[in-house]
């Protein structure tokens, strides 16, 4: 009989495996102090409301409160969820986080009115305030919010909208308590027989197998219980779907991806020229399915045939300490300063979380406040080739914070979504081009090129694959299709037949799988890992094929934050993304290396 392994509990966890927080708060006591001063400032909020159309100064003096405010209230919740996440079955921490979640939802309800009552000031009146030294600090933040002046409605529009958003929650709330909850996904007989329950976190795994009557069966049982609710699954999308409609139109937007792509400030050409270059772009993605099915000796390649790693029994086995070194050599082409500060974080500085304990909470993120250092959870495995580039992924969302907080003010610290992934997918293609430049097995070249291929190939195909297909589902909803089953697999099955090509098989039930993507829920999303990635690349070459002035470049655009929009920042790191050569740079690397896992595998 084996023995069981038990996790160890936190208390148990070696100091220097965890991360150290006393940088935050040094006490549970000096916590309290904090979220007290916070709810006793409340208050205030409410001495401002009905003034900031009166003077610059007024302005002013309400939004630098509510700048103070906010970086405390920063502060004090990343304490508390960072608390919370290294053991969830710790009642203090849980009870901590669930008070200042509390006070997260007053004090956005507290600000409510400083939009609206921004809006509101007349505009020859506004310009004048944007012209007083007063104001000279906050003049790009209220240019932002003033864009959307033809989008805001009157206070007691925008009253009962705020008022909706809980109520408008409810398809994404269903879909998630269905989809991790409710939804039974069945069981299968691994290769000794032992059966399995199947679950949303090891489906991958099992798709991995090398049996591939495990794959098949685990394919074919998942989507047994999509079909068996199928309808549920396309009345919340469409449920989704017409509640981005309904607050496009009342905010005066011509459709929802205009009102999306508005916020950061994305001319709709970027999304198009995606999706346009990665059509372009197809053959080599349909070179690499021919190249597994060749490897993998099969017939007919099904999709549940396209994961399973085409090199066996690779073993892997690097400590954490290791890996550290590893990854810092792999960035040294960003220069002495990047990579001892990132040493120095990762290992001396206990940036890191880095073991699983008990409680703890699974995956990994890079979090932390302007006012501390970053923060990196992680759940690293000696033997598992994916902690290391896990690692060097958050790390690189970790330094792009470093930089940004030290360089930046509070109000423009803080970068978009649209350009999060860069830092962390640049960090991981230079660490795969360190790894192919040393002496390695054919074996290990091979896995690597083909983890490569497939990360290009999950977060640049396929998320424009979805990205396309929110765009149609969308105009044919705003159009007034009726969006019903056979409308959204219709649509997904046509797209499946474009990205996999006329020699992979597509079996009747794939099509659920646009049913059971989470990301639906947050509309015109996804495209970003695409664009992330395409720029990531992009800028990788432009660093490594450059000089002094390339590098200086990227690394004035991680510390540049948010102090322009998205595009903007990119562009003055040397990338357009308005135009689809970065995107084609990416694509032309996939090409690249599939090229070369066929000329190690012919």
């Amino acid at each position: 009989m084996e023995a069981t392994i038990e996790l160890t509990t936190r208390e148990a966890v070696p100091a220097n495996d965890t991360w150290n927080l006393s940088g935050l708060y040094a006490s549970e006591e000096t916590w309290q102090a904090d979220f007290q001063l916070l709810e006793s400032r409340m208050h205030k909020y409410a001495s401002f409301q009905g003034t900031l159309g009166d003077s610059a100064g007024n302005l002013r003096a309400c939004l630098e409160f509510d700048m103070d405010f906010s970086r405390i209230l920063e502060k004090v919740y990343t304490f508390a969820h960072l608390r919370n996440d290294e053991d969830k079955t710790n009642n203090l921490h849980q009870g901590n986080y669930e008070k200042i979640t509390r006070l997260l939802t007053q004090y956005q309800q507290a600000r409510s009115f400083i939009n609206a009552e921004v809006m509101a000031i007349p505009e020859d009146t506004m310009q004048k305030f944007l012209g007083d030294p007063d104001l000279e600090l906050y003049r790009l933040y209220l240019e932002r919010q003033l864009r959307y002046r033809k989008h805001t409605l009157s206070k007691n529009e925008e009253a009962l909208l705020a008022a909706s958003a809980e109520i408008a929650r409810t398809p994404q709330n269903a879909f998630g308590m269905l989809d991790n909850a409710d939804l039974k996904l069945g069981t299968v007989k691994d290769e000794k027989g032992t059966e399995i329950t199947i679950t949303q976190g090891n489906l991958q795994s099992l798709l991995q197998k090398q049996d591939r009557r495990v794959r098949r069966e685990t394919f074919e049982t998942f989507y047994k219980a999509y079909e068996s609710h199928k309808f549920t699954y396309a009345t919340l999308l469409s449920a989704s779907i017409k509640k981005d409609i309904f607050y496009a139109q009342a905010r005066n937007y011509s459709s929802v991806r205009e009102m999306n792509l508005f916020s950061e400030n994305i001319p709709p050409e970027v999304y198009d020229n995606l999706v346009k270059t990665v059509h372009n772009h197809l053959d080599p993605l349909y070179k690499y399915f021919e190249i597994r099915q060749r490897m993998l000796e099969l017939d007919k390649l099904h999709v549940y045939d396209t994961s399973v790693p085409l090199v066996k029994n690779l073993e892997w086995n690097m400590p954490y300490d290791e890996a550290v070194d590893k990854i810092c050599n792999s960035l040294q082409p960003l220069g002495n300063d990047y990579v001892g500060n990132m040493r120095e974080g990762l290992l001396d500085a206990r940036w890191v979380d880095r073991y699983e304990n008990k409680g703890k909470r699974s995956g990994a993120y890079s979090s932390g406040c302007y006012d501390s250092n970053p923060f990196i959870l992680m759940n690293y495995l000696d033997d598992n080739i994916n902690s290391v580039y896990t690692l060097a992924h958050e790390a690189g969302h970790s330094m792009h914070s470093y930089y940004s907080n030290r360089n930046q003010p509070y109000i423009y610290a803080d970068y978009t979504i649209f350009v999060a992934e860069v830092a962390s997918t640049f960090n991981e293609a230079l660490l795969t081009r360190y790894f192919l430049s040393q002496d390695i097995s054919r074996d290990m070249r091979i896995y690597l090129i083909c983890r490569e291929i497939d990360n290009l190939r999950g977060t640049l195909y396929r998320q424009t694959m979805f990205a396309e297909f929110e765009n149609q589902i969308y105009q044919a909803a705003e159009s007034g299709q009726p969006m019903t089953v056979e409308t959204f697999q219709d649509i997904y099955k046509k797209l499946l037949e474009t990205y996999f090509g006329k020699n992979v098989i597509l079996d009747p039930c794939l099509s659920l799988e646009c049913f059971r993507i989470p990301h639906f829920y947050f509309g015109f999303y996804v495209y970003k890992y695409a664009t992330g990635i395409s720029a990531a690349y992009a800028l990788a070459n432009r660093v490594l094929s450059g000089g002094e002035s390339e590098l200086n470049a990227y690394l004035n655009f991680l510390k540049s934050g948010g102090s322009q929009f998205p595009l903007d920042l990119l562009n003055d790191a040397g990338v357009d993304m308005r135009s689809p050569k970065p995107i084609e740079t990416a694509l032309g690397k996939f090409g690249e290396l599939v090229g070369e896992l066929e000329a190690l595998t012919s």
